[in-house]
This record gives structure tokens, C-alpha cells and sequence, in this order.
């Protein structure tokens, strides 16, 4: 019996750190952040999208799918879950409403309706097995100036910039068929 115990115990406390085995979304499946029956918010979120957590540009709550990833993202003082919870004041900008082209020149399969949310840069869908999630290859993180390159093309290595980055989504239902070619950077507003 003392056997017994001690393999459920071990079970138990390893639980948690499955949810990390292939990555951060993996260990948690479609209901952790989709609920059929439960959905909270669009596009039938199991996770209420946060209302607390504000913009500290505008000082205004998120809004969209970034509102949703900080749902759980976000310390919970700041009415998150406190999985993994991001900065806003310390990491790259999102839950943008527009992006100054004079700083980036952001790709249209990046922006959701004009908005540069946290999924112009991360799918977190466990189909994307590129590092954190991102929706260009960074072999493991070791490129990440390839990632970058995708929407400050100005500021990054030619030869980099040459390449093209891949555009991963896994709303591509291709069935393994290779995803289309990044589009080129939009090109700066002609001035009056």
C-alpha cells in the first residue's frame, strides 16, 4: 500500500509540470482556453477576457484576443490567473490599435482588423511548434533576429531581411502543405 502511495503522490506532484512537457499550451488542450458549453467572452473562451488589466500608453483596459491572453497571463492582482504573466510596461508593445509606420512596417496576416494584438506575434495554438509560440521560426530562439526582421525590416541585417520569414497559423488548414511566404512589410504612407 505504502508503494502505492508514494506512485500517486509522485504522479500528482509531476501533474503540473506536464502541462510544460511540449510546451506551455500543449499540457493544457483545446478546453483550457476554448468551452463549448461554458464559453465566456467571443469566440467561445473558456478563460473571461481580462477587464482589469490596463494599457499603460492609454490607461485603458485591453480589449480583442489580447484582453483573452491576459486572462490568464496577467498577475491576478491585475485580473489575471498569473500563468507566466507578461509586463506591459517592460516587454514589446501589443494591444495596439494602429502601429506607427515611422517604427514598424507590420505585415497584414499580423494585424486583426488594423489591431496589433499578442497573436500578430504568438499562436498559441499547440500545433505551433516554433519557440514561445511565435509565428516565425527563431531556431529555438537562437535567430531571433528573423522574427524580428518580419516587421522592422529598417533596423535588422539585410541579408536577414533577404530571407522572408514564414509566417506560421494554424488556421492554415492545409494538412502540412507549406504556408505561403511572409508578405512583403507595408510600405510607409506616400506624404501630401
Amino acid at each position: 500500500m505504502n508503494g502505492v502511495r508514494i506512485l500517486v503522490l509522485s504522479l500528482a506532484a509531476a501533474l503540473p509540470l506536464s502541462a510544460f512537457a511540449f510546451g506551455g499550451h500543449d499540457g493544457v488542450g483545446c478546453n483550457g482556453c476554448h468551452g463549448i458549453h461554458t464559453a465566456k467572452g467571443d469566440v467561445i473562451f473558456a478563460v473571461a477576457p481580462n477587464k482589469v488589466a490596463q494599457n499603460p500608453r492609454t490607461k485603458a483596459a485591453y480589449t480583442g484576443s489580447t484582453a483573452l491572453c491576459l486572462g490568464c497571463h496577467e498577475e491576478t492582482s491585475k485580473g489575471g490567473q498569473g500563468y507566466a504573466p507578461v509586463s506591459g510596461h517592460m516587454s514589446h508593445p501589443y494591444g495596439l490599435t494602429s502601429v506607427n509606420p515611422k517604427v514598424a512596417n507590420v505585415p497584414a496576416d499580423l494585424l486583426r482588423g488594423g489591431r496589433f494584438e499578442c497573436v500578430g506575434c504568438h499562436d498559441p495554438h499547440p500545433s505551433n511548434a516554433n519557440y514561445k509560440y511565435l509565428r516565425v521560426d527563431t531556431a529555438k530562439g537562437q535567430s531571433m533576429d528573423a522574427f524580428c526582421a518580419v516587421c522592422h525590416s529598417a533596423k535588422a541585417d539585410g541579408k536577414v531581411v533577404a530571407k522572408k520569414a514564414a509566417i506560421f497559423s494554424s488556421m492554415d488548414q492545409r494538412n502540412g502543405a507549406a504556408a505561403p511566404a511572409a508578405a512583403a512589410p507595408a510600405a510607409a504612407p506616400a506624404k501630401k
